[in-house]
């Protein structure tokens, strides 16, 4: 929590109560259902609540933005982003039941009314979304393959639409199957801890007509 105070200072007394509740309720959910592996859970606010918070280092989501988070798991990065971006419309998606089981009781639990979380794969929806953010689900192509048909082409960020993906590691194999423009942000360019070496946002513009910011 003290890091989460110490890098977002505009956040409200309503957006801390929210993040303060998150730690409680996943250890609990933990215990019935393992979403988070048990070497993480004592970690939950830098390694999952804080490295979601890295893409609203990257972006400034306007209100009525939609938001597609696919592959969610226990619900990173959509819940912490739903919290931060509480005027945003999020869509939290995962195949595996379980987890979406999770996700819905404690987006419940937090009366987070932004969001929707549903049990089924990207590619059967049919809903438009201004971006999808994801956190090592799967390489970059293939996840764009699976949801670009679900980006709007209406822009009205200074970013234009596309993929907030979180990664880490050597992605220079990866981004070269890529061809759309796309920027890496190093993560430990925002925060100091040591666990976010060797990570990054990677910001994918569904445009690459559009001037890239």
């Amino acid at each position: 929590m003290e890091k989460i105070k110490e890098y977002f200072k505009n956040i409200n007394q309503q957006q801390l109560a929210q993040f303060a509740m998150l730690g409680d309720l996943y250890k609990e959910w933990n215990n019935k259902i393992n979403v988070i592996s048990r070497k993480d859970i004592d970690e939950l606010y830098e390694r999952h609540v804080l490295h979601s918070l890295a893409i609203a280092k990257v972006i400034q989501f306007k209100p009525n933005t939609d938001i597609l988070d696919v592959g969610t798991g226990g619900g990173f990065p959509g819940i912490p982003l739903a919290i931060m971006f509480s005027d945003c419309n999020f869509i939290l998606v995962d195949s595996i039941g379980k987890k979406t089981q999770v996700v819905s009781a404690v987006v419940d639990a937090l009366g987070l009314k932004n969001v929707k979380v549903m049990n089924t794969r990207a590619e059967k929806l049919n809903e438009h979304f201004d971006y999808v953010v994801s956190r090592a689900v799967a390489p970059a192509s293939d996840l764009i393959g699976w949801t670009k048909h679900l980006i709007s082409h209406h822009h009205f960020h200074e970013k234009p639409n596309g993929w907030l993906l979180l990664k880490g590691g050597d992605l220079t194999a990866e981004l070269k199957e890529l061809k759309m423009k796309y920027k890496v942000f190093a993560i430990n360019d925002f925060f100091k801890e040591s666990f976010f070496e060797q990570k990054a946002v990677v910001y994918i513009s569904s445009n690459n007509s559009k001037n890239f910011p």
